[in-house]
């Protein structure tokens, strides 16, 4: 396989890995403030109200805007990360049988260190929910 190739498979399993992180955040189960890991931060709308310096009455109006767009922000980012972990594994599935034993070997360990990132920011979510 060429360098440059080479470097595309590892680049593409690095990104795939950092993108899939995001995975295992929207399989978190909901908080007292709402949908998965981001409970409470209305995803980009975290801290809006605070940016914004609405007035009581105002953030009284604004809380319940955000609170029901929570979980079709949650729904959303599901079903993308979901596509998303969809599109990778085809494509490191078609990758796969072009790789020779040693790299097939470094994708099952990036693969590996993937699945353990995910499972030690899964028991860490689940830890603080304590």
């Amino acid at each position: 396989m060429k360098p440059t190739m080479k470097r595309n498979v590892l680049a593409l399993a690095a990104a795939g890995a950092i993108a899939l992180g995001g995975f295992v955040v929207v399989q978190a189960q909901p908080g007292p403030g709402g949908a998965g890991h981001w409970h409470g931060h209305a995803f980009g709308l975290r801290g809006i109200t605070e940016k914004l310096d609405l007035t009581a009455d105002q953030e009284a109006k604004v809380q319940p805007i955000l609170d029901a767009a929570k979980p079709q922000i949650a729904a959303i980012h599901q079903e993308a990360m979901q596509k998303m972990h969809t599109v990778m594994n085809s494509t490191l599935t078609q990758i796969r049988p072009l790789l020779n034993a040693d790299q097939q070997k470094k994708l099952d360990a990036i693969e590996k260190a993937h699945q353990d990132m995910l499972n030690a920011k899964k028991q860490l979510h689940d830890a603080l929910q304590d």
